[in-house]
């Protein structure tokens, strides 16, 4: 995927969930956060950041919190983005583990749940849920970085789904490049990390797959190890 009109700066504080203050050529200003996440080891005072310009002259904000400087490499903190590039991804039968798709659609209702993505396949039918990956420590890539309900919602219906017979996956896009391993955060989720076990036991794929972050874009990359041990 890529990005139009990006420009640097550096971040200041983060004024709530979705306003943050940065400086931009010297300015001062109020900026959108494209992700609700806790993102505390990344939004360091003085941190080098990318930034999307809006055209909509409606806005409240001029600029979109991209991506986020970390050890000297990007880290894409677009909440959006894991299911564009994933989507792309299928399109172009760059995930090999999922195989070849027929059929790819966005936003799909299933049960009371609404999952990231729907495939067909030749007699297969199926659901993929996306999560993106921003939480890195020593090189191993973790989610979530805050307690999500939400997110362990989603992993329980997908067990459902795949115990009907639906062929399912998770695919945690680390939005970062470096890692070499994927771990739930028990500490942060317990929930999650077990609901993520009891998935994998009806028949769900756990994938992982990390990124090359560029100033203008995001694309899905390789594949690296899942350990929910």
């Amino acid at each position: 995927m890529k990005y139009q009109k990006m420009v640097r700066g550096q971040f200041g504080s983060r004024i709530n969930r979705f306003i943050a203050e940065v400086t931009i050529n010297g300015v001062n200003e109020r900026v959108h956060i494209k992700n609700t996440g806790r993102l505390k080891e990344l939004f360091l005072v003085g941190a080098e950041v990318l930034l999307e310009q809006s055209n909509n002259p409606e806005r409240k904000t001029k600029f979109s919190l991209i991506a986020v400087e970390k050890n000297g490499r990007w880290v894409n903190i677009d909440s959006q983005a894991p299911n564009i590039v994933a989507f792309e991804a299928l399109k172009k039968e760059k995930i090999p583990e999922i195989g070849m798709v027929k059929t790819v659609k966005r936003e799909v209702t299933y049960g009371a749940s609404r999952f990231d993505l729907y495939i067909e396949q030749e007699n297969k039918k199926g659901f993929i849920e996306v999560k993106g990956v921003t939480l890195e420590k020593n090189g191993i890539a973790m989610f979530p970085d805050a307690p999500t309900t939400r997110g362990t919602k989603h992993v329980l219906e997908l067990a459902k789904a795949a115990q009907e017979g639906y062929t399912c996956a998770i695919l945690f896009v680390v939005q970062l490049k470096g890692c070499y391993e994927f771990v739930p955060n028990r500490e942060t989720d317990p929930a999650f990390a077990d609901a993520l076990q009891l998935a994998v036991k009806a028949g769900v794929q756990v994938l992982a797959y990390d990124t090359i972050v560029t100033e203008e874009g995001l694309t899905l990359d390789r594949s690296i190890r899942v350990n929910l041990d």
